[in-house]
Parts: C-alpha cells; sequence; structure tokens
C-alpha cells in the first residue's frame, strides 16, 4: 500500500490544524508514523485518500453500528436537509428520539440531548451535584469521560497513548472534588465514602472502553449501587460508546444494575453530533427551565442529528444484530488468539457485544493499571500489518474496536489474513 497522498495532506495540514489534527489519537502518536486521511466510506469499509479500502473496526469510534451510509440514515438525513439544517427552536423530531432512547432505558423518565459525549458528562455530573446538594465525584483511573476540566484526571486512552499524566491548563481547584478509584474495586471506593461526607455521586463506564475494553468482574456493579444506595449517592453511567452496542438500551441494563443518571452519544445520533443525559423525573426536575440545573445549546436536538438518531434506532430494533455481534465477535476473539499462540505471542482478549479488543500481555486485564501492562511497541507492528492488510484499527492498544451489521463473512476472512501477517511481524520482532 502507498500513502503518499495522506502523508502530503498531514504536511499540509501542519499549517493551519493543530498536529494535523482535530483530536489527539488521530495523530497516531502511539503507533508511529502520519496518520491516514480518509476519503469515503460505505457499508464495512472506509476508503483512504489515496484509494486503499479497508474492512472498518473503527467505525467513527463506535457510532456506526449499521455501517457506513446505511440507506435509511442517508434518506432520513437527505430528507431532514431539505427543510433546513438548524433552527434554534424545537421540532417534533426531537420528541420522536426522546420517546426511543427513554423506552429502551426502563429507569428513564425525561432525556435532554446535547451535542456531545463530552457535554452530556458534564451536565450529568453538575445534575449529581444540583440532585444531591454535594461536589464531590468519584471516577476510576482509565475512563474517559471527555476533555472537562474535572474528569481529566487518570483518563486513559488518549492520555494513556500520549504518556500523559493528566493535562495543563486545569487549574487545580478543577479537580480538588475529583476522587480517583480503582476499577474493578470496591474497597478504593468506600475508602473515599470513609474520609468524605461531601461525595455527590460515582461515574463509571459500564464496560470501559478507554482503555481497552475491561469488563466489570464479581457483580462489582451491583455492589457498587448498593454500596451507594446507603449512602445517599448517585451512580452515573456513562453509555456513550456502550449505549445500544450490547443490547437495545444499556449495557447495564444486561450487568444488572440501574444507573440513577445515563449518559448517552455516539449510537444515538447515527453519526452526527449528538448527546444525552437522562434519569428518572425526580432528578431531571431540576434541570432548566424546571429547576435550578443550568444547561443549555444552540444546536442541542439538531435537526439532522435527530433525524439520523431516529432512522439509525429504528433500523436497529429492526434488524435486532446483537446475538450476531456476540458470535462475530467470538468468531474474531478466536482467530486473535489461535494466531497468537500459532506464533508464540502472549495476547488476551476482552470483549462485550459489538465491542472487543487484544492487549498484548500474558495477564489479564480488569483495570487500568493491569492495561498498562500491554506492550505497545508489538501492538504498533501490530497496528501498521493490519493496516498494510487492509484493515482499519483505531491507533491505539487502550481503545475498543467496534463491529457493524454491515460486516461479511468476507470481510471476517480478510480480518484474519490481516491477523495471522500481523502476529508473524511481532513474533519476529527483536528484543
Amino acid at each position: 500500500m502507498k500513502f503518499k497522498k495522506s502523508e502530503k495532506l498531514y504536511n499540509k495540514g501542519l499549517k493551519h490544524l493543530v498536529g494535523a489534527v482535530n483530536s489527539p489519537v488521530r495523530a497516531f502518536s502511539s503507533v508511529g508514523g502520519n496518520p491516514l486521511f480518509i476519503k469515503k466510506a460505505k457499508g464495512s469499509k472506509i476508503t483512504d485518500v489515496d484509494g486503499n479500502e479497508y474492512v472498518d473496526l473503527v467505525l467513527s469510534y463506535g457510532p456506526m453500528v449499521l455501517g457506513h451510509r446505511h440507506k435509511a440514515v442517508e434518506k432520513a438525513a437527505k430528507k431532514a436537509l431539505k427543510k433546513g439544517y438548524s433552527f434554534g427552536a424545537s421540532t417534533e423530531a426531537e420528541i420522536r428520539l426522546a420517546k426511543i432512547v427513554c423506552d429502551a432505558f426502563p429507569e428513564m423518565d425525561k432525556v435532554r440531548f446535547v451535542n456531545s459525549g463530552t457535554e452530556a458528562v458534564l451536565s450529568a455530573v453538575r445534575l449529581a451535584r444540583a440532585f444531591t446538594g454535594k461536589d464531590k465525584i468519584i471516577k476510576f483511573s482509565g475512563c474517559y469521560h471527555g476533555h472537562q476540566d474535572s474528569l481529566l484526571v487518570a483518563a486513559g486512552s488518549g492520555l494513556a497513548t500520549l504518556s500523559l499524566p493528566g493535562s495543563k491548563g486545569v487549574p487545580e481547584g478543577a479537580v480538588k472534588n475529583t476522587l480517583i478509584a480503582e476499577y474493578n474495586n470496591l474497597e478504593s471506593v468506600k475508602k473515599h465514602f470513609e474520609k468524605h461526607d461531601d461525595i455527590a455521586g460515582v461515574i463509571i463506564e459500564p464496560i470501559c472502553g478507554n482503555m481497552g475494553v475491561v469488563i466489570p468482574q464479581n457483580d462489582f456493579l451491583i455492589k457498587l449501587k448498593k454500596y451507594l444506595e446507603t449512602k445517599g449517592a448517585l451512580l452515573i453511567a456513562d453509555e456513550v460508546m456502550t449505549g445500544f452496542r450490547s443490547k437495545f438500551g444499556g449495557a447495564q441494563e444486561l450487568l444488572g444494575v440501574t444507573a440513577d443518571i445515563t449518559c448517552l452519544g455516539k449510537v444515538i445520533g447515527g453519526g452526527f453530533p449528538v448527546g444525552a443525559y437522562g434519569a428518572r423525573n425526580e432528578i431531571m426536575q431540576e434541570v432548566a427551565p424546571l429547576g435550578g440545573m443550568y444547561q443549555a445549546g444552540t444546536l442541542s436536538g439538531n435537526p439532522i442529528a435527530m433525524a439520523g438518531g431516529i432512522s439509525t434506532l429504528t433500523e436497529l430494533k429492526r434488524q435486532n444484530p446483537y446475538e450476531q455481534f456476540n458470535e462475530t465477535a467470538h468468531i474474531l476473539e478466536v482467530i486473535l488468539l489461535e494466531t497468537a499462540k500459532k506464533y508464540s505471542v502472549d495476547l488476551v482478549v476482552n470483549r462485550f457485544g459489538s465491542m472487543m479488543n487484544p492487549f498484548f500481555t500474558k495477564d489479564v486485564v480488569t483495570n487500568f493499571e493491569e492495561a498498562q501492562s500491554s506492550d505497545t511497541k508489538k501492538f504498533a507492528v501490530f497496528f501498521w500489518e493490519m493496516i498494510k492488510n487492509g484493515v482499519f484499527l483505531p491507533p491505539s492498544q487502550f481503545e475498543a474496536w467496534f463491529l457493524s451489521s454491515a460486516i461479511t463473512d468476507k470481510d471476517i476472512k480478510k480480518v484474519a489474513e490481516a491477523v495471522d501477517k500481523a502476529m508473524l511481524a511481532v513474533s519476529q520482532m527483536k528484543d
């Protein structure tokens, strides 16, 4: 494969874009080389500016659950586009999408749409504080909840990829009310409550996707929720990544837990910029204009985004691809593990529904510290060999892979062939 046009665009982009990108992970910092520039996508495939076609396992980091440019979504977006781009006023589509989302989450009576997962989370945290009258929030190391100041500590993913302990420009006062616990370790949460009596709640990714895919162990979420109830604190589930990806609704339902506030994004916009947060009436009554917790957005509920979300969720419910997602993920897991064993490469694979990823380590991965034991140099070699053999992956060991309902048996065969060549290349690395 040749990447000359991507390289040319990268060098051109350096003049007016920061690092020639608009999101740090796109810079390929942890895998080396120049980032790829994409020209188009359709179904399960994505094509770069050099004409190289790939089976897409990034899927815009999750939202393209039906594959790219699904005909129903494209038709709905075009229809909405003809009526106007943005009104700064209410539309019927907002009500329709709100009903679909609330019906899919038994604990959710009302929802507020915003423009991104970051907005959803910062609003949910503010709401938890407003409802409880308390200030502190507990988060887990390795969980990423957007780039808001108060949660941009121990945030996994992009920060881990760039080897940054936090972020410049975040004042000490912005994080003084943020407490860090260890994922899958309830005792680390309890220790904070023993020291503080002003904890509003705990925010968590039910299935972590920003330290790689990490799954709760031994009913961790259920025990966490029960404990929080004894302390009068709220559980905030960040399902921006997991919402509608493991079932039609949230991962928390599959895990047997009900969050007090749920954050959503990605899939509910069908590829358009959308985020949302929702809860039972008692909590949502705090949000303006009903209550004193202020949050606003001119483009919130954008009619094009609402159309994309309605059509995506309607089609997703019709397809009900979740059993197939599990089967496909299992097939890919077996391919990865058996090929790694063939070439004597240490590897573990974590997966949940349509999310998965391999870790280049021989140890189980149940938290951020264990995820960081992965050999990122091996991942970098693996990544570029997969790219060269037609499979588009996230350019970071600490990002989840995603499946779409558009993936085919032919695509899986291509992935298997690429994995074989990539594992061979990893096995030939010099110590």
